[in-house]
C-alpha cells in the first residue's frame, strides 16, 4: 500500500490554466487570493492530505463507523483529523469573511478538496456535505437563520447533512412522505430518511440536518415539498427528536457513517422552514449542484490515488522480460500493455482535472463577475457541464480504479494491497447525488433539448475552432482528432433534437452514451489545450520533461480515447432504437 503524494504541479497548472485562477482572483471580492497566499494554502493542504488524512484511509476501511448505544463512533483518529480542519479554518475557505470564512475562489477550494478526497474519500465527505448545507442556508435562509447556524457550520464546529431519500422515494423525490406540521413558530417533523451521509457521528456537538418534507395540504409531487432545518441539538442544549436507527453496511467508504434517521418518534422533531413553502426542491438543488461537482471531483481524486499506487507497484514489481528489453531485471512498467494502462489512467486523469477546474472557475465567474451578461453566460456553462462532470468523471474514476487493480494482477484482488479499496470506494460515486442515468437525462432534456442545443453547440463549435487552429502546426494530429470528435458531437446534438419528434424515448435511450461522448470530448479538449501550452514552452526553450509529458499525454488520448467519441455517436444515432428492439418480457 503506497503513500499519497499530492500532485501539486499538476494541480497548480490546472488552477492557472483551466481554472484561470489569476483572472478569477482579479474579480471583485477575491482580492485576498494573492499568489503567495494561494501557494501557502496549497502547500499546507497537501501536508494535511498526505500526513493526516491519507494514513487514516486504510484504517477507516478496516475499522469503519459503528453504531453504539451512545450514538455513532467514527474511526479512531477521525476526531483528531477533524480538529485539524477546524483549527485551520479549512471548512470556510470559500465562504464570506463576515461568516468566518476566507472569501477565496471556489476553484481554489476545489483544488484543496481534490487532495483531501484522494487522501481519504470517506473522511472528506463530511466537510463536502457541510459546505453544501451551509450554501443552502446562505442562499435561502432568513437573516436570523444565517446568523444562528452559519458561523459554526463555516468554522466546522457543526456539520451539515442533506436528507432527501426515503425507502419508498429514492431518486423520485415527488414520492417524499416525511411530514412537517406547523406548531407555533416552528414545525414538527416526522418520517424516516435513508442513505444520510454523516447523519450521525461523534466529530462535533451538533449536526444541522437539511430535510425535505411536506406540510399539511401541500400539493402532490415536487411542488408540495418544502425544506427544513432540523438540528440534532436544539438551541437550549436539549436533544431534538432525531435518532440514528441504523448504519448501512456498504461495499466501500466504510469510514463514512451512512445513516438511517428517524424523525419524530417521540412527538416530532422541531424544524424551521427555509424560505417559502413548496420550494424545497429548488432550494435543495443549491446543495445538490454543489455536491454533484464535488462527487465528480471524487472520480478524479480516487483515480489519482489508484494511479499513484499502480504506478508505484509497476515500478517495483519485476516479472518476465519486456519485449525489446535487453538489460537486467526491470519493473513491469516496461511491459507495453502495462505502460498502455498507465498512460490511459494518467491521460484521463488530466482530462478530468481540466474539465472539473473549468466548471469550478465558471462558478466563480457566475458569482463574482461585475458584468451581468458574463455571469449569465457562466451560469449556462455551469448548467451544461455539471452533469457531464459528475457523470463522466465518476464513471471514469471507477474504470481507472479497475485498471489499477489490473496492473496489480492477482495482488490487486487481495485486500492487503489496498488497490481493491479504491475500486470499492469509487463504486458509489456513479450512484449518489443522482445516478449517471439521471445526470444524462438532465443533460439531454434540460441542457440540450430545452434550448434547442444552443449552449451545447456553442461550446462544441468553439472546441472545433481550436482544433482547426492546431491542425496546421506541430499538434496537427491532435487538432485533427479534436475536430473529428467535435463534428461527431454536433451530429449527436442534431440527432437528439430530431429524435424526440418521432419517439420521445429515443433521446433518453441515447442519453448516457451522449454524456460519455461529451465528457470524452471536453476532457480531450482540455488535455490538448495543455499540450499546446507545453508546445509553446518548448518553443521558448524550456526543455523541462514535465512539459514534454503534457504533449505525450495528449498524443495518447487523441489516439486511444478520443476515437471513442465515434463509437458513442453510433450509440446515440443508431443504437437508441435498439434499446427497444423487443418486448421487455423477453429480457
Amino acid at each position: 500500500m503506497n503513500d499519497y503524494n499530492p500532485p501539486l504541479r499538476e494541480i497548480k497548472f490546472a488552477l492557472d490554466f483551466f481554472g484561470e485562477l489569476p483572472r478569477i482572483a482579479a474579480l471583485p471580492g477575491y482580492e485576498a487570493a494573492t499568489p503567495d497566499l494561494i501557494d501557502s494554502i496549497l502547500a499546507e493542504a497537501a501536508k494535511i492530505a498526505a500526513g493526516v488524512l491519507a494514513p487514516l484511509n486504510h484504517t477507516g476501511d478496516l475499522d469503519g463507523a459503528k453504531l453504539t448505544e451512545r450514538g455513532v463512533r467514527t474511526t479512531p483518529g477521525w476526531s483528531e483529523a477533524w480538529s485539524t480542519l477546524i483549527e485551520g479554518g479549512w471548512n470556510g475557505l470559500s465562504f464570506p469573511e463576515e461568516l468566518g470564512g476566507m472569501n477565496l475562489p471556489q476553484v481554489l477550494n476545489l483544488a484543496v478538496q481534490e487532495m483531501w478526497h484522494s487522501a481519504n474519500m470517506a473522511f472528506a465527505l463530511c466537510p463536502m456535505l457541510t459546505q453544501g448545507a451551509a450554501n443552502a442556508i446562505a442562499l435561502y435562509g432568513s437573516e436570523d437563520q444565517r446568523s444562528r447556524f452559519l458561523p459554526k457550520m463555516v468554522s466546522g464546529e457543526w456539520t451539515g447533512t442533506m436528507n432527501l431519500t426515503e425507502s419508498l422515494a429514492g431518486s423520485d423525490l415527488a414520492a417524499v412522505r416525511t411530514r412537517a406540521v406547523p406548531e407555533g413558530n416552528h414545525f414538527r417533523v416526522s418520517g424516516q430518511k435513508i442513505f444520510i451521509t454523516y447523519g450521525d457521528h461523534d466529530l462535533t456537538d451538533n449536526i444541522i440536518h437539511m430535510v425535505l418534507a411536506r406540510v399539511p395540504g401541500a400539493p402532490a409531487g415536487v411542488k408540495g415539498i418544502s425544506l427544513f432545518i432540523v438540528p440534532k441539538v436544539l438551541s437550549d442544549g436539549t436533544a431534538n427528536d432525531v435518532k440514528c436507527v441504523s448504519l448501512e453496511h456498504k461495499l466501500g467508504i466504510h469510514g463514512s457513517p451512512t445513516a438511517v434517521l428517524a424523525f419524530g418518534e417521540a412527538g416530532g422533531a422541531i424544524g424551521e422552514l427555509v424560505g417559502d413553502r413548496g420550494r424545497g426542491l429548488e432550494y435543495m438543488f443549491a446543495m445538490m449542484n454543489h455536491a454533484r461537482l464535488d462527487v465528480g471531483l471524487q472520480g478524479l481524486a480516487i483515480a489519482e490515488r489508484a494511479y499513484q499506487q499502480a504506478r508505484s507497484y509497476a515500478r517495483a514489481r519485476k516479472q518476465g522480460r519486456p519485449v525489446g528489453w535487453t538489460g537486467d531485471g526491470v519493473g513491469i512498467v516496461e511491459h507495453p500493455d502495462v505502460r498502455r494502462m498507465l498512460m490511459e489512467m494518467k491521460s484521463r486523469i488530466e482530462a478530468m482535472r481540466g474539465l472539473l477546474y473549468q466548471v469550478a472557475a465558471a462558478h466563480d465567474v457566475a458569482r463574482a463577475h461585475p458584468d451581468p451578461e458574463a455571469r449569465a453566460a457562466a451560469r449556462r456553462r455551469v448548467g451544461l457541464l455539471t452533469p457531464i462532470a459528475k457523470g463522466w468523471c465518476t464513471e471514469s474514476g471507477i474504470e481507472i480504479a479497475s485498471l489499477g487493480m489490473q496492473i496489480h494482477g492477482g495482488m490487486g484482488y487481495i485486500e492487503e494491497t489496498g488497490a481493491a479499496q479504491h475500486w470499492r470506494d469509487s463504486r458509489i460515486t456513479t450512484i449518489y447525488e443522482g445516478t449517471t442515468g439521471i445526470q444524462a437525462n438532465d443533460l439531454v432534456g434540460r441542457k440540450v433539448i430545452r434550448d434547442g442545443g444552443a449552449v451545447a453547440s456553442d461550446l462544441i463549435g468553439s472546441i472545433a475552432g481550436e482544433g482547426r487552429a492546431l491542425a496546421g502546426g506541430p499538434l496537427a494530429m491532435e487538432g485533427t482528432a479534436l475536430v473529428r470528435a467535435a463534428d461527431a458531437a454536433l451530429q449527436a446534438v442534431r440527432v437528439l433534437l430530431e429524435g424526440g419528434t418521432t419517439d420521445p424515448r429515443l433521446p433518453y435511450a441515447g442519453a448516457v452514451p451522449f454524456l460519455h461522448l461529451m465528457g470524452t470530448l471536453v476532457g480531450g479538449h482540455a488535455l490538448i489545450r495543455g499540450a499546446a501550452a507545453a508546445n509553446a514552452e518548448a518553443d521558448s526553450g524550456n526543455d523541462d520533461p514535465w512539459w514534454t509529458a503534457r504533449i505525450g499525454l495528449a498524443r495518447f488520448y487523441s489516439t486511444h480515447v478520443l476515437p471513442q467519441v465515434a463509437a458513442r455517436l453510433t450509440a446515440v444515432t443508431e443504437g437508441a432504437a435498439a434499446v427497444f428492439a423487443f418486448d421487455e418480457a423477453l429480457l
